[in-house]
């Protein structure tokens, strides 16, 4: 069983920039694609970045292209997601998650942690 414990989460100003990182513990972290995913209050949970095994492929949602940067270190057991040009609604909690599957798919991921506050204020 793998365990995820976020961190990195806050309040910032629009045009801000946030780190969060996802520390790991368990089996299998280097072998599996880790992700982050977000959910805003009344809202479903959305895929924002994933990143593969080696670190070597990155996807990204459309809303946070550019703005959003998601690595891993595969020694420390820890997945980041570096934010910047921070907006409003890019308000919502964060969460990693891991799949040993290649998708972007929110049912693909078979566990989670448990989220981090990003607050955006305008």
């Amino acid at each position: 069983q793998v365990q995820l414990v976020e961190s990195g989460g806050g309040l910032v100003q629009a045009g801000g920039s946030l780190r969060l990182s996802c520390a790991a513990s368990g089996r299998t972290f280097s072998r599996d694609i880790m992700g982050w995913f977000r959910q805003a209050p009344g809202k479903e949970r959305e895929f924002v970045a994933a990143i593969s095994t080696s670190g070597g492929s990155t996807w990204y949602a459309d809303s946070v292209k550019d703005r959003f940067t998601i690595t891993r270190d595969n020694v420390k057991n820890t997945v980041y997601l570096q934010m910047t040009s921070l907006k409003p609604e890019d308000t919502a909690v964060y969460y990693c998650a891991g799949t040993p599957k290649v998708s972007v798919q929110r049912p693909d991921y078979d566990y989670w942690g448990q989220g981090t506050q990003v607050t955006v204020s305008s």
